[in-house]
């Protein structure tokens, strides 16, 4: 069984596709945290996170084990991740990874941004998670604070304008997914409705 779960930034997908893996008893994989992984070796080298077959080199070599989750937090990883993620050559590298641990016994769930579309297009659930830029800016601002909330919005923004005009695997729903806001949804909710949908196979 493979859930694929896509969408945007701060929609709440992570935190949907952990509940329900650990619910089913399945594999999880937060398939931007390698982008993040790639993103952040490339902030740590001092490269451009334009140059392709040097990002594409890093993601060819990526050890996932070898980071800590708190390594890959905050905006300015993200952004990077952001930046290196419109790289053909770097989502080709990491495409095998993603599709290994796809087809993991019992199954798995990935979420990301083109599980659906790209990673798992046979995969057996598919959803996309969405909210407002307001509910998705205020729930950062909630982890972060210290940072302005129109500072923010503004990466937000900025982020899902690259996601969702790159030319390759660009942000969107699959055309067969099912489609959940979580901008006045609680966790619970949410992970619900996604139970209530797998549960019936």
């Amino acid at each position: 069984m493979i859930i694929a779960i896509d969408g945007p930034s701060a929609s709440g997908k992570g935190t949907i596709g952990r509940a329900v893996a650990e619910r089913l008893g399945y594999h999880y994989l937060d398939t931007g945290a390698l982008y993040r992984m790639v993103g952040l070796q490339v902030m740590r080298q001092g490269l451009d996170p334009t140059d392709e077959a040097a990002c594409a080199s890093i993601a060819a070599a990526l050890q996932p084990s070898h980071f800590k989750d708190e390594e890959l937090r905050g905006e300015l990883v993200g952004g990077f991740a952001s930046k290196v993620a419109v790289l053909p050559a770097v989502r080709i590298a990491l495409l095998k990874l993603q599709r290994d641990f796809a087809g993991q016994e019992p199954g798995a769930v990935l979420d990301g941004r083109d599980i659906g579309t790209v990673i798992c297009p046979d995969a057996d659930f598919k959803f996309y998670i969405t909210a407002s830029v307001e509910a998705r800016s205020q729930r950062r601002h909630l982890e972060a604070p210290g940072i302005p909330l129109p500072t923010i919005r503004a990466e937000i923004e900025a982020r899902d304008f690259r996601d969702a005009t790159r030319a390759t695997a660009p942000l969107k729903p699959a055309h067969d997914a099912v489609v959940i806001d979580t901008s006045e949804m609680g966790i619970e909710e949410a992970v619900g409705r996604v139970m209530g949908l797998v549960g019936k196979r």
